[in-house]
Formats: C-alpha cells, sequence, structure tokens
C-alpha cells in the first residue's frame, strides 16, 4: 500500500480563523495548506530529552529517510527547571534551540507542544513537582497556577518565536495545552494558554489535541482553534466526529500510537507492521495529516521516568521508551520503519545505517565495594545534610527533593515479643532497618513487617524510594514519601530526622565517595565494574542475578532496572563512553550479583501485542 498525495489545487488561497495572516500552516475546506500549496503533515514524535545530544541529528536524518516531512517534540518543563529557586536552563542537553535548529537544517519541519502538562509517561507529566507539591489546582485557571506557567512561558515561548517559519525558522505549530479534555473542563484555563501563546509571539497555527470522544472533544477544544484527535485506531470514526463538530477543518491525528509504552512487572507491548500500516493508511487517507506516536521514543534516562495509577495501584514506567517505533531506542531501523516508509510511499535512498556499531559482547566481573546506607550516607558527607527534624516523616515535597530517596530515621522503644511494624501510607517502595539489619521491603500492597523487641530503644531506618510521579490524570502531582504514620501495633512512631538523597542530582564526586565508603558485608549496595574501549559504540548492560537499583556509566545516571521486568538491558548510548577505561557504578537495593553483561542487542522482555489503547 502506498499512500498518494493530493493532487495541487489551483483555488484561491485559504483564509481561515488562525493565529496570524502570516502562519506556514492554513487550513479551508477540510484541507491544510503550507503558504498557499496542499499540504499534509507527516510528523514524528522525536523528544530531544530523551535522545542523547550528539545522536540528535543521526535520530533526525532517520525519521527523514522514514518519509517524514515534520518533526513533533513536547517540552518538558522540569527537565528545564527542577528548582524553583534556580531559573530554567537551556544548555547542554536542554538546548532545545539547538534541537529545533537541528531539525530545520536536516530540511523538515517542526511542531513543538509547550505544554505546561504533557502527559509524555514524563514524570508528573512534564510538571515540576516544586509546583504541584503546594496546594495548587494543576491545570486549571488557579492564579496559583497560571502565574507561575507563566513566568516559564514568559523563558520558553520568545525562544520558540524566535524559531517560527514566519522568522524564517522550522515551527508551523504549537500545540495548546494537551490533551486537556481528558482530565478538566475550564475553559477559562485553556483559553489563558493559547492567550499566553500568542502574548509571547507565537503566530504559526494554533491547534488542541485530544482523543475522540464527545466528552474529550467537549473538555479540550476552543473556538476558532484547529482541533487535532489523539489516537490508535478507528480513525474514520474519529474522522466522522471532527467532521459533524469542525465541517470546515482539515483531519489531523496528532498522536497516532504505532506502539506502547512499558510498566514494570508487565510485558513489552509491540504492534505489528501490518496493523500500523492499516490504521495509517486510513489516517492519511483524504488529505488526512498525522504525527507518529513515537517515530523514535528514545530512553527515560536518570529518573524521569513518569507512571500510571490504575485502581489505586501504582504502575511504574521502565527506562528504555523503545515504545516499539519504527527507530528503535537505539536507533535501529526495524521492519516497522521499512513497512511505514513504503506505505508513505518514500522514494530517497535510505542514507542512514540500519544499526549503529556495538561494542563486542562481555561478561565483567562486578565488584561491590560498599554496603548500601553507609554508601548513601558517604555520598551525603559534604556539608551539613539539609535534613529536615520533625515529630512526623517529611514528604518529598517538603525536603524540596523532585526524585530519588529520602532516609528516615526514628529511635522508638520496642517492647519485648513480637510486634507489627505497620507503614500506612509509603509512596512507593520502602527498606526497612532496624538497628542495621534488614527487617524487609513495604509497599501499598505490603505495609506491615514483623519486628520484635527486647524493652529496648532502637535505631529504626526507612529509605524510602520514589518510583515515578504520575503523569496522566487526576493522580498528577501526588506527594512522595512516608506520608501516614508509622505504627508498632497501634502506637505511632514519633520524632523523625528525614533526609533527601537527591541520587538524579549527584556529582561524580558524591558518587565516588558513595562507592569507596566499603567495606561491603551485606547483600546491597555499591558496586562497580571497569569497562575497557578501544572505539566508543553503542552497548546493552545487563545485571544477571542482581535484583533492582540504578546503573551510572562514567558518573551519568543512565536509569533504573529491576528483575521483574519487562526490560532487561538498559541501552548506553556511545558518546558516554570515551576511548580507555570507563567505569560502570551500580547501586543495588536488594541483592547484587556478580556481573555485569555486555550485550550487543536489546532485550526488553516477552513482547504482547498490545491493542485495547488503540481502540
Amino acid at each position: 500500500m502506498v499512500i498518494e498525495l493530493p493532487a495541487p489545487d489551483t483555488s484561491p488561497a485559504p483564509t481561515t480563523t488562525t493565529t496570524d495572516a502570516t502562519s506556514a500552516l492554513t487550513w479551508r475546506g477540510r484541507r491544510l495548506y503550507r503558504h498557499g500549496v496542499p499540504h499534509r503533515i507527516l510528523s514524528g514524535g522525536l523528544h530531544y530529552f530523551r535522545v542523547h545530544p550528539e545522536l540528535w541529528r543521526d535520530r533526525i536524518r532517520r525519521l527523514a529517510d522514514l518519509g517524514l516531512n515534520t518533526v513533533d517534540t513536547y517540552v518538558a518543563w522540569n527537565f528545564h527547571q527542577p528548582r524553583e529557586d534556580e531559573p530554567p536552563r537551556f544548555d547542554g542537553w536542554r538546548d532545545v534551540e539547538r534541537f529545533i535548529r537541528t531539525v530545520g537544517e536536516e530540511g523538515l519541519d517542526v511542531v513543538v507542544r509547550p505544554g505546561p502538562y504533557i502527559c509524555a509517561e514524563w514524570s508528573n507529566g512534564g510538571l515540576p513537582s516544586w509546583l504541584t507539591g503546594r496546594d495548587v489546582a494543576v491545570r486549571s485557571s488557579d492564579p496559583a497556577f497560571t502565574s507561575a506557567v507563566g513566568r516559564w512561558f514568559d523563558e520558553l515561548i520568545p525562544r520558540l518565536a524566535a524559531l517560527q517559519a514566519a522568522e524564517g525558522g522550522p515551527i508551523v505549530a504549537v500545540q495548546v495545552e494537551n490533551e486537556f479534555g481528558s482530565f478538566g473542563d475550564d475553559q477559562a484555563y485553556l483559553r489563558w494558554n493559547r492567550e499566553a501563546l500568542i502574548a509571547r509571539g507565537v503566530r504559526e497555527l494554533l491547534f488542541t489535541a485530544d482523543g475522540p470522544t464527545e466528552l474529550m472533544l467537549d473538555g479540550g477544544t476552543l473556538p476558532g482553534t484547529l482541533t487535532a484527535v489523539t489516537l490508535g485506531s478507528d480513525p474514520d470514526a474519529a474522522r466522522r466526529l471532527l467532521a459533524a463538530r469542525r465541517p470546515d477543518e482539515p483531519f489531523v491525528v496528532a498522536e497516532f500510537w504505532n506502539g506502547w509504552f512499558d510498566h514494570w512487572g508487565e510485558r513489552h507491548h509491540v504492534r505489528a507492521p501490518d496493523s500500523v500500516v492499516r490504521a495509517l493508511g486510513r489516517i492519511v487517507a483524504d488529505g488526512g495529516s498525522v504525527s507518529i506516536y513515537m517515530a523514535h521514543g528514545g530512553t527515560n534516562f536518570g529518573l524521569w521516568a513518569g507512571a500510571n495509577e490504575h485502581e489505586g495501584r501504582l504502575q511504574p514506567t521502565v527506562t528504555s521508551y523503545d515504545s516499539d517505533a519504527p527507530v528503535a531506542e537505539d536507533g535501529t531501523l526495524t521492519a516497522k520503519f521499512f513497512a511505514v516508509r513504503e506505505a508513505l510511499g518514500a522514494r530517497a535512498p535510505v542514507r542512514m545505517p540500519v544499526r549503529m556499531p556495538t561494542l563486542p559482547p562481555a561478561r565483567l566481573p562486578l565488584a561491590h565495594r560498599a554496603d548500601l546506607l553507609a554508601g548513601l550516607r558517604a555520598g551525603l558527607s559534604t556539608g551539613p545534610a539539609p535534613t529536615s527534624t520533625g515529630p512526623r516523616p517529611a514528604s518529598f515535597e517538603r525536603l524540596g527533593l523532585d526524585a530519588g530517596m529520602v532516609l528516615h530515621t526514628a529511635r522508638p522503644r520496642i517492647p519485648a515479643g513480637e510486634h507489627r511494624l505497620v507503614l500506612t501510607d509509603v509512596r512507593d517502595r520502602a527498606l526497612v532497618f532496624c538497628d542495621g539489619a534488614v527487617l524487609g521491603v513495604a509497599d501499598p500492597d505490603h505495609p506491615e513487617l514483623p519486628v520484635r523487641g527486647t524493652g529496648a530503644v532502637v535505631r529504626l531506618e526507612v529509605l524510602v524510594e520514589n518510583l515515578g510521579r504520575v503523569n496522566y490524570g487526576p493522580g498528577i502531582g501526588g506527594h512522595k514519601g512516608l506520608l501516614g504514620p508509622v505504627l508498632v501495633d497501634r502506637r505511632t512512631v514519633q520524632g523523625w530526622d528525614s533526609t533527601p538523597v537527591a541520587l538524579q542530582e549527584w556529582s561524580a564526586a558524591e558518587l565516588a565517595r558513595a562507592v569507596a565508603a566499603g567495606p561491603a558485608t551485606a547483600h546491597a549496595g555499591f558496586a562497580v565494574a571497569t569497562v575497557h574501549v578501544e572505539t566508543p559504540a553503542d552497548t546493552f548492560l545487563a545485571l544477571p542475578g542482581s535484583s533492582r537499583g540504578l546503573v551510572w556509566v562514567n558518573g551519568f545516571l543512565l536509569g533504573r532496572y529491576w528483575e521483574i521486568g519487562p526490560q532487561v538491558t538498559l541501552y548506553c548510548p556511545a558518546p558516554l563512553l570515551h576511548a580507555g577505561e570507563n567505569v560502570v557504578s551500580v547501586l543495588e537495593l536488594e541483592r547484587l550479583g556478580g556481573i555485569l553483561e555486555l550485550r550487543d542487542r536489546p532485550e526488553l522482555g516477552p513482547p504482547e501485542e498490545y491493542v485495547e489503547e488503540f481502540s
């Protein structure tokens, strides 16, 4: 199947209710135009914050080889401004302007989705936890929310406005909020969002994007602003619904879910190429436009992966954001890539190699250097720790901590005999120690642990881990930590020291101190392996025999691993390595194996065809 483009239209230039008469994209009569010429957006999702900057151009070229003419990216506010007391950063990995210019240099347009809420399976949906941790109504016309967003937009939007097509740049469209109809019905906020973009210089096409239901479209659309939809299947029903509501507008699918993301403890979701091609063909029929989500997913490096909630149960997202995309996490051109390329009728040669070079497979010893608590304390050893002391444990938000862990310490007296230690509301998982010995693991499904007392005062330590902030639905902005009382039987334990462990912000020096805090006597803690590299290339790291924890490569936090899967290997892109000796550091929380494996292929877990989210 090859998709045919519409024939040139020689009728008068379109006139529409768009942002500005000079907008590159306009519409009329259910057709989209680019500078007056009939046009179809053939876009692909590619997030700069999920791809190493040295690989941006490579991945952009792979999308061009796929047959696309546009790149679509969100902007993650919390990635640019993780702390309120520091200005947003736009350098290095956060240089979104360089990313957009690079797309333009490769001859493609750009669609930008600045939120401020982005979902994207990204921590907190892109909203900073320093904001959502307050008593503020997120994604609403609450002045406490809009004033903060306004300050962020003051920094961001002029940078984007300078890269619009009207200014000679590649940006041709900007999204108003993101799938707001799935969240709320505050039309005043939605109008504020649109006007905030215009007031700060956006002149290109504005659009909203929502699921194709009456409920979602009622909540998320605006008069005079192009309505796009997000879907995985049945585009014909979506087209009919939009035609009934917006008869003059072109059919635009802002997200076509050609794959899906994974949660820890579930299976690896895939979608067959023939299923993708069939739905894609129906989307772009009769002049329809599309953005393939994701065309290249990339990686949730560090601790940026989000989470979902289902029936009160947290579902943390894995480190990989491969999403079964046409261009795989490591840049591999998949069977889906070639099926979609053929369907789009791409004729230019494929310039990019099917696979990137990889290091040869190897099994390396993993040397256990420091026990868990000793290593964590050593990593915090410079200056006074920002510990909070009070009658109850301090939450992550109270400590100003977005991701990582908090170590809570109390000294209760436990009567002689067997008792129950109950963590009434832990978010999300806790390792519990009594006088240095491991009592066990507590989580919302298993909040109780047995504890034996002697009548003496004990040192009770609770190491709480944030497994991912919810990125979708009413759970956005939920707090992390020990949110309810800790009980010995029915008695509340009071008097806590709470120390944040900001692992995502650790410097190489802090990590080195943690690793050097030996000796290693327990089953968990810090370990290292040395990797000798002749020529840097991609590799995939596996930790057979280890349970769950974090991996750093040369001081860069690669991400989380967990034996429950589905993800087995962590993708390590070549730019994180250098010729000579490279150090892989591991923080194992429960049971350390003795081996680090380098593999030449990813292992993302047993596949499962995922269909329900496509309907």
